[in-house]
């Protein structure tokens, strides 16, 4: 029995796999992030600033929770082939978002670094080597700032990236230009979701409009082989 719905991921670059976790482990990873920001869900005050960034460092605890959840790994080997990932110990960088305060200007779409250069810096490129989990640790509905994505907009990364290594800042205008026909949805849920992300799907923040802080992850999931066009999984297929 599948966990996710893989026709869906090929057609659009990202599927929802709810409830990942039980809620009160997202509740409780949140509780340790607010710990971290040294700042306090009841106190709308000291939110000051449009975005801060928190890391899970430890992996353990809720965290942990998270990236050892079965529905994961078995969501994972759907997508990308069993054997074909590997697994995180952390969450990795978090962006929280708070409503109330000018918003900063961080919102363009792109897509995230996923191919590691000799140097040790990291790029954009049509084969890439990571694809992108979001973790939401808070309820997020349309106007609390949910990650934007444009529905299919993988194939025409693709396109536009073909074998090129590109800077991702560079990259952005290009990919914004090629996708954006492409009609956008939002990253919303609860606790405990999780979205995979084909790793040339092209996407971008939101401004926050509703009342309550938006606590998501971010991180890369590293495959053990590029994504190539006739490999077979459903990160090859979404790009045909």
């Amino acid at each position: 029995m599948t966990v996710t719905n893989v026709d869906r991921f090929i057609a659009d670059g990202f599927v929802k796999l709810a409830a990942a976790v039980p809620r009160e482990v997202g509740d409780a990873a949140r509780a340790l992030v607010w710990q971290q920001l040294g700042l306090s869900p009841d106190d709308p005050a000291s939110w000051r600033q449009p975005v801060m960034w928190a890391t899970d460092l430890t992996g353990e605890g809720p965290f942990g929770e998270l990236m050892r959840s079965p529905r994961l790994a078995q969501a994972l080997d759907e997508v990308a082939g069993p054997g074909g990932w590997g697994p995180r110990a952390s969450l990795g960088n978090m962006p929280i978002r708070f409503p109330g305060v000018e918003p900063d200007d961080d919102r363009g779409w792109h897509i995230d670094a996923s191919v590691a250069r000799p140097d040790g810096s990291w790029a954009v490129s049509g084969r890439p080597e990571t694809m992108l989990l979001l973790v939401l640790l808070s309820d997020v509905g349309p106007d609390d700032a949910p990650t934007r994505l444009r529905v299919g907009s993988q194939r025409d990364a693709a396109r536009v990236l073909a074998e090129q290594v590109m800077d991702p800042f560079e990259a952005g205008p290009l990919l914004d230009a090629a996708s954006k026909d492409r009609p956008v949805t939002y990253a919303t849920g609860q606790p405990g979701d999780m979205y995979l992300v084909h790793p040339l799907t092209v996407h971008a923040a939101d401004e926050h409009r509703g009342t309550r802080p938006r606590f998501m992850s971010q991180a890369p999931v590293f495959l053990t082989a590029p994504v190539e066009p006739g490999n077979g999984n459903a990160l090859a297929r979404a790009l045909l």
